[in-house]
């Protein structure tokens, strides 16, 4: 393996690490008073920032789209970013930062079910192999098989499996919309369309949002950079160096370090059931990326 290769490995790392710690930010946000949906639209208008600066210094031309393609971008910036958000952050308040990480990762399965329909991709005895040992591995994580329904209540498993179908809806439009743009240019109205439709309806500016002090500030400005500017950077990055099908079983590196930064910082648990459904999950998701060559979805997050 050369040098380069190993450096586009260890960026790819880094970008899916960043991925993984954004339960840090979201949790913190949390804890001042910002509700799952108020802590989406913070994420949208830091990342759209970000992203914008970035394009204005980077190529300016990028900015340039087409209005009859607007549909694409309120694909991926309502429809996907804004609802997967939602249940994402939604779950990490209903359970540990892990099982929400691993339920997000059921979106590679959501995908191979609308690809069969929308892209008329053929259901085979691999896909299908995959989908069970994701099913079984959601009902490991779970608690059902233990017996302790409390480890995840019904909500956050429900919020967590929307979470995996909002993401996987970026795929979907995401797909569409790379064949006329390049991806910073759809990053950056992904979230400009997003942080519209949420401005109206996420209660931020009401009187009893809670207040937007130096803290606030700095963690909404570390939402938008390190787990979406920053991680997009350090995966795309790595992408060039590295075919999509392996960089992807390196992302997979993500629920790890969600799970790591959960017991040490937030002294949570996990047990032995719930480790060996996050195990099967995350089976399934190689299973299905082993004869994958291309991915679109390592802008998403």
């Amino acid at each position: 393996m050369s040098y380069q290769t190993k450096i586009a490995f260890l960026f790819v790392a880094i970008g899916a690490s960043f991925w993984g710690i954004i339960g840090y930010f979201v949790k913190e946000l949390a804890s001042i008073g910002y509700t799952p949906l108020q802590i989406v639209f913070l994420r949208a208008i830091s990342a759209f920032i970000f992203f914008f600066i970035w394009i204005i210094i980077y190529r300016p031309g990028l900015l340039k789209i087409k209005l009859k393609d607007s549909w694409y971008f309120f694909g991926t910036g309502v429809l996907s970013i804004s609802f997967f958000n939602w249940c994402y952050f939604t779950t990490i308040q209903h359970s540990s930062l892990a099982i929400a990480a691993i339920l997000l990762y059921t979106a590679p399965v959501f995908v191979l079910l609308i690809s069969i329909f929308v892209f008329k991709e053929k259901l085979t005895w691999q896909k299908l192999m995959a989908l069970f040992i994701t099913f079984l591995g959601c009902m490991f994580v779970s608690g059902i098989f233990s017996g302790n329904f409390s480890e995840l209540s019904w909500t956050g498993l429900i919020t967590g499996l929307g979470a995996g179908f909002g993401y996987s809806l970026y795929s979907i439009f995401g797909k569409l919309a790379s064949k006329k743009y390049e991806t910073l240019t759809i990053s950056f109205y992904t979230f400009l369309f997003a942080m519209i439709v949420l401005f109206p309806i996420s209660g931020i500016n009401s009187s009893e949002t809670a207040d937007f002090g130096a803290h606030a500030i700095v963690y909404t400005a570390g939402l938008g950079l390190f787990p979406t500017v920053l991680a997009y950077w350090f995966y795309t990055q790595g992408l060039k160096q590295v075919e999509a099908s392996k960089a992807s079983i390196v992302s997979t590196v993500e629920p790890v370090v969600a799970t790591i930064m959960g017991l040490l910082l937030y002294k949570e648990s996990v047990s032995f059931i719930q480790v060996t459904g996050i195990l099967l999950v995350l089976g399934a998701v190689l299973l299905i990326q082993e004869r994958k060559t291309k991915t679109v979805m390592d802008a998403s997050l």
